[in-house]
């Protein structure tokens, strides 16, 4: 199944995204036909909010488990680690456009009211973390080394014509379902975007627009320390503290 996006094509899945296979425990299965996504609950207490999270591209759900998924517990959140296609116990093979509409899937999955729900994605898992806010809601928004532009991404990867579509095209494409400004102006809960002053990968650039375009209640967090992998180890405690103060001050 093949949605025609040029996002979708063969080589962009092969240059943007770098699946691997892990034997993490998942226990809510997404099925799309063309692909199973496992990904992982915590549900604690049903009374909790709930973080859905998305990784970046060279990660799976097993990397953030147990250390990350305990933290956010001890916050006093529940925690869904969402899988892509093809990562971890997952089928199929990532596409860029289609992820966008697995991520409805995995809300339509989980039933979870909107209110209830703070969409949590790190590099290309902001995407889908904005995707879930803009078409799904969600009380908090978090994003962390997060992408303002997706075809600028797409673009260092590949160009128009490799993908069969000219300059115009692409860009045409990009907006009708990538235009990350639209959809943080359709998000009505607050917002918190963490980056590394020093992201060498994902310019802190993209965190300043992302800002910028975001509706208050919203918080940039910038950290002087660390760089694009290296931002959550490195400044630790001053991460954690950024959280506890989000989740706290979203109301109940």
């Amino acid at each position: 199944m093949n949605s025609g996006h040029p996002f979708d094509h063969p080589l962009v899945s092969a240059r943007y995204f770098f699946p691997r296979r892990d034997d993490c425990p998942c226990d809510l299965v997404v099925d799309r036909g063309d692909a199973a996504l496992a990904c992982r609950r915590r549900i604690v207490d049903p009374a909790r909010r709930t973080v859905v999270f998305f990784h970046g591209n060279g990660e799976v759900v097993g990397d953030y488990v147990p250390d990350f998924e305990d933290m956010l517990l001890e916050l006093g959140v529940n925690v869904v680690l969402a899988e892509y296609r093809g990562y971890g116990r997952s089928t199929g093979t990532p596409r860029m456009a289609a992820m966008l509409d697995d991520v409805v899937a995995l809300a339509e999955a989980l039933r979870l009211p909107p209110a209830r729900v703070i969409a949590y994605g790190r590099s290309v898992g902001s995407i889908y973390a904005l995707e879930w806010a803009a078409r799904v809601g969600a009380a908090g928004l978090v994003l962390e080394s997060g992408i303002a532009d997706p075809l600028e991404r797409v673009l260092l990867r590949a160009a128009p014509h490799e993908l069969g579509v000219t300059p115009a095209e692409l860009r045409a494409a990009a907006a009708e379902r990538f235009d990350h400004r639209a959809k943080l102006a359709r998000h009505r809960g607050a917002t918190l975007i963490l980056h590394a002053r020093r992201d060498h990968l994902v310019d802190v650039s993209h965190a300043e627009r992302l800002h910028a375009w975001a509706s208050a209640p919203r918080r940039l967090e910038l950290f002087a320390r660390g760089d694009h992998n290296s931002v959550m180890a490195v400044n630790a405690s001053a991460y954690r503290a950024a959280l506890e103060r989000f989740f706290s001050s979203l109301s109940s």
